[in-house]
């Protein structure tokens, strides 16, 4: 049998009793609200519409149970939002999650192509 490397491929989705709170698109939508301190712009920045960001911020609100993105109403200074220390905890937690895949699916990878190439 031909030597041939295997990669095993996979991708980290976490849910909250059933319920969508966080993968690599509403990572990067909480890192642009950082960024730019508004949904609207994030949402801008990533090339989606205004209501399609929100309905994820509000569907991650709802799975965690506690605020992850708090936004304040216009006004003379304008509104904005900002993401809530738990917000923050969950970007690094989950990057470390996403860490320790990659990690994982390098030795799986190897060690696949090891047993099926073995004689």
């Amino acid at each position: 049998m031909t030597s041939k490397t295997i990669e095993v491929q996979g991708r980290v989705w976490l849910r909250i009793n059933g319920k969508s709170l966080l993968g690599k698109g509403r990572l990067e939508l909480l890192r642009q609200i950082e960024v730019t301190g508004s949904i609207s712009r994030a949402a801008s920045a990533m090339r989606m519409s205004y209501k399609s960001a929100w309905d994820a911020v509000d569907a991650m609100n709802n799975a965690m149970g506690m605020p992850l993105v708090e936004s304040a109403s216009g006004g003379t200074r304008g509104g904005g939002s900002r993401l809530t220390d738990a917000g923050r905890r969950l970007i690094l937690e989950f990057q470390l999650l996403e860490e320790r895949h990659r990690q994982w699916l390098e030795i799986a990878s190897g060690d696949f192509s090891a047993r099926l190439s073995a004689k």
